[in-house]
């Protein structure tokens, strides 16, 4: 019998201004990382985790500010808690699986592999488990379009549509600090591609537009940041066919 979590979340203070979140019960490859920002007129939240814990009572001691959300991709792992917060943003493509709560399409359900017990080292809940896990529906409130921008008043974030990894993938810009905070787009570690709704020849795509911007620092859905050269270094290793779907283990 798994125990249940004293405490869900952890976070790591990566710059003043900057907040990185983690579901640190969830199996380390499979835990995505949110990323708290803010700005002068307001805080931004780059995705919301699994959902089987309140994130949003959560960061309510470390807010001052409005928050608005945003969702880099509407699997579960990221968008999963989208349904606690009321300012809510994700890609066009994307907005309907999540107001029908798509389990499928979220790549909740445990027969797809991502979302299974073992992956949970405690739980969030007594009596928790990945078949009794629910990926809530909710009405997303800025449907987000290539172009689009995040602004926090004394900075501006841009959305990028990357698609490959779903459908509706983005990468939020901000070019004033050279920064990417990528989602799924890429991130260092075995990048998924063959799951249901990837599109591998939108990835290559989306991978060669990546090259070209070259961020000097990006924040990742998955593991940890790194800087424009890892970022391209990935990008070769994936466009040349040595990166298969699935995420590894970690050293």
């Amino acid at each position: 019998m798994k125990p249940v979590a004293v405490d869900w979340f952890q976070r790591e203070q990566v710059t003043p201004d900057l907040i990185r979140i983690t579901e640190k019960h969830f199996d380390p490859v499979a835990r995505a990382n949110l990323w708290l920002l803010s700005g002068r007129d307001a805080h931004l939240l780059i995705d919301t985790g699994l959902g089987v814990s309140d994130l949003a009572r959560y960061l309510a001691p470390l807010l001052d500010k409005p928050l608005t959300v945003v969702c880099t991709h509407a699997h579960f792992d990221h968008a999963g808690g989208l349904a606690n917060f009321k300012s809510t943003c994700l890609h066009c493509h994307e907005a309907d699986l999540m107001r029908r709560g798509d389990a499928t399409a979220a790549l909740a359900r445990p027969e797809q592999g991502f979302n299974v017990d073992a992956y949970f080292s405690e739980l969030p809940y007594p009596g928790f488990s990945a078949a009794n896990y629910r990926f809530r529906p909710c009405v997303v409130q800025r449907a987000l379009n290539e172009g689009d921008v995040i602004d926090l008043g004394d900075r501006a974030l841009e959305v990028l549509h990357l698609p490959g990894h779903s459908p509706g993938s983005i990468a939020l810009f901000d070019r004033a600090q050279d920064t990417l905070y990528s989602g799924d787009v890429v991130y260092d570690g075995e990048l998924i591609d063959k799951a249901l709704g990837c599109v591998p020849e939108e990835y290559a795509t989306s991978m060669e537009r990546l090259a070209r911007l070259a961020p000097r620092l990006v924040h990742p859905g998955h593991y940890h940041s790194f800087d424009t050269q890892r970022m391209q270094a990935l990008i070769i290793d994936y466009l040349a066919g040595r990166r298969e779907s699935g995420c590894p283990g970690l050293e």
